[in-house]
């Protein structure tokens, strides 16, 4: 097959069906209806002739050649939005305010250095940040744009998965020095713990590898998130963060490297109408395309 003879429209439907691993859900995503989604990836194994997905009763099964192809496939999607944003920026300066929902560790560490590209990148959208661990609704437009753990489940809403979140076990150098390194998840019993007050999170996951812990076994407690990184950071004890806020402070030493703690989904969320709105549109394909390298 030659380069000339490829039809490029395809790979947005390649992706989106690898991505939400179904027919109905990647016609959802693109705006579109299920047999067209069915003929583009059907029309793309023809052109490549190799079998992409493999169709079951729950959906499409990714085969091999799909996960290796599916690199390279990004990277032109990547050039294909980049070269449509500086088309529409050489048309016409794009205007408006983008209101943008996330939660404290989200709003106040991971996305500043995100917020700083785009208002490089796209001077004359405002942004407004709205920092809550609340889950604004967007159905009643408290936010245009909603980065969330948790996947909306209304249809009105468009989500895409720009990544995941990594948690570890981390102290500050300064307690571990007063109080030794632990080595084992049983050796955490026997140092000062940081929690939180009414979410049981952290009990759960202790739960889950054997060990029942009660509230009164942290010396520390909080339901505020920012509070209870700033806890950690000053040497109170051993707690749980955020991958991506964990490299931002030199003093934290991760431990436990072989402590399994699920990774927590990251979702981008807008209403399905507001995508339409040119301004809105740029800053939601900016966050797709910068949150995956901000997450790593």
């Amino acid at each position: 097959m030659n380069a000339s003879d490829f039809n490029w429209t395809l790979i947005r439907s390649f992706l989106a069906a690898l991505d939400h691993g179904s027919l109905m859900a990647a016609a959802r995503t693109l705006g579109t209806t299920q047999p067209t989604v069915g003929r583009h990836i059907a029309e793309l194994e023809a052109q490549l002739g190799v079998v992409l997905f493999e169709r079951t009763g729950r959906g499409l099964v990714p085969s091999n050649h799909a996960q290796r192809l599916a690199p390279a496939a990004r990277q032109m999607a990547g050039a294909a939005d980049q070269m449509a944003r500086q088309a529409r920026g050489a048309q016409s300066a794009v205007q408006g305010s983008v209101r943008i929902s996330a939660s404290q560790p989200v709003a106040c560490v991971l996305l500043p250095p995100v917020l700083l590209q785009i208002r490089l990148a796209l001077p004359a959208i405002q942004v407004e940040l709205v920092s809550s661990n609340a889950v604004s609704n967007l159905l009643q437009r408290e936010a245009d744009i909603a980065l969330r753990m948790v996947r909306p489940e209304q249809t009105s809403l468009v989500c895409k998965r720009v990544g995941h979140v990594a948690i570890g076990t981390y102290a500050h150098q300064d307690y571990l020095r007063r109080r030794g390194v632990p080595n084992t998840p049983q050796d955490l019993l026997m140092h000062e713990l940081i929690g939180y007050d009414r979410q049981t999170d952290i009990l759960r996951g202790f739960a889950g590898v054997g060990l029942v812990l009660q509230r009164e076994n942290f010396g520390f407690r909080t339901d505020d998130l920012n509070a209870y990184q700033a806890a950690v950071v000053a040497g109170l004890g051993i707690g749980f963060m955020t991958r991506y806020a964990a490299r931002q402070q030199p003093g934290l030493v991760a431990l436990l490297p072989h402590l399994s703690i699920p990774p927590l989904p990251m979702w981008l969320v807008v209403h399905r109408e507001i995508r339409s709105n040119p301004h809105i549109r740029q800053v939601w394909d900016f966050l797709v395309q910068a949150l995956p390298g901000a997450l790593d």
